[in-house]
């Protein structure tokens, strides 16, 4: 084979990388490439452009298309009780008891209390933890409380104007309530705080001290069926909309 045939180190045919990541077969990626519908490191790719799949930057139809295969993105329902680390010096139950046959090094993304539980976020992927961390993004979080009840419409409406905590002011981005059942109330708040036990601070503030905390939501990814203690990787779809979530 001549020498300027072969394939730079690390790097393979754009399509080949394409149908790994799981946008389509080899032939349906050859298709979108010539119609102009990929761009790689901010330019229209070509029918035979190679790649780096650990280092590009791939957009598939304006989505991102996650072609490094060392990443994973993975979904958990935290129990109650469990700690929001990778490990815990006191021994009590952490995050990795739960991550199974997981072979990556991932971190949490955010935090849960040991006494809420519901969705949690784990990834290797630095740089869009950070983004999905960070307070300039504006990711929202949903939680379902379970708090005394009844409560009344002046609560809801202070929940929504806002309230001053001891470290600022905070306000919900939404809220309803879900159920009333005799002196305990079901409510849906969404946040796009992460401050310490934000939510539950905020509903005691305003007369109703949280009794249960289940998170439902972080940005678009839903906690769904998952079951307690049980983890899913997230979809290709479900990666590239938390990149969409935090575009600058």
């Amino acid at each position: 084979m001549p020498p300027n045939s072969s394939t730079p180190p690390g790097q393979e045919r754009l399509q080949k990388v394409l149908a790994s990541a799981g946008v389509g077969s080899r032939r349906a990626s050859e298709e979108l490439i010539a119609r102009g519908k990929v761009i790689v490191d901010g330019r229209v790719a070509r029918l035979g452009d190679k790649v780096n799949p650990e280092t590009a930057e791939i957009y598939v139809n304006g989505e991102r298309v996650v072609a490094d295969t060392r990443l994973v993105y993975i979904a958990m329902n935290k129990p109650r009780g469990v700690v929001s680390t990778m490990a815990d010096e006191r021994g009590r139950e952490a995050l990795a008891d739960y991550l199974g046959s997981v072979e990556q090094r991932v971190y949490h993304v955010g935090r849960l209390d040991a006494d809420s539980e519901g969705l949690l976020l784990l990834t290797n992927d630095g740089q869009l933890a950070h983004k999905l961390m960070h307070p300039s993004y504006e990711v929202p979080k949903t939680y379902l409380a379970e708090v005394a009840g009844p409560m009344s419409r002046a609560a809801s409406r202070r929940l929504l104007a806002g309230v001053e905590l001891e470290d600022g002011p905070v306000r919900a981005d939404s809220f309803k309530i879900v159920d009333t059942l005799g002196r305990t109330a079901q409510v849906e708040i969404v946040l796009h705080e992460g401050r310490k036990h934000v939510v539950r601070r905020l509903l005691e503030e305003v007369g109703h001290p949280v009794s249960r905390l289940i998170r439902t939501a972080i940005g678009p990814i839903k906690l769904g069926d998952l079951k307690v203690g049980r983890t899913r990787r997230l979809s290709a779809t479900e990666v590239a909309s938390l990149f969409r979530a935090v575009e600058d």
